[in-house]
């Protein structure tokens, strides 16, 4: 769904160039703040799926994964 929102100038070139230097867009960054703020980023599913996770996997990892400290930090896009 597109919305249309009002901001001065300065602030909206202001933005961009934060979303430029960190390697994201506008678009993005308002995005994520939405998602944030109404709790799209679920937190109790979180726990919860660490929990399933450590009592089903008695505390270790799947045969073959390896862990990738970058790959962890990616932004997932939600549909």
């Amino acid at each position: 769904m597109n919305i249309t929102l009002s901001a001065d100038s300065e602030t909206i070139a202001r933005t961009r160039k934060y979303a430029r230097e960190h390697g994201t867009s506008m678009n993005q960054l308002i995005r994520g703040f939405l998602e944030g703020l109404t709790g799209r980023d679920d937190r109790e599913g979180i726990v919860d799926e660490f929990t399933r996770n450590a009592l089903t996997h008695g505390g270790r990892s799947p045969d073959g994964f390896r862990f990738d400290r970058e790959r962890s930090h990616e932004r997932r896009e939600r549909p």
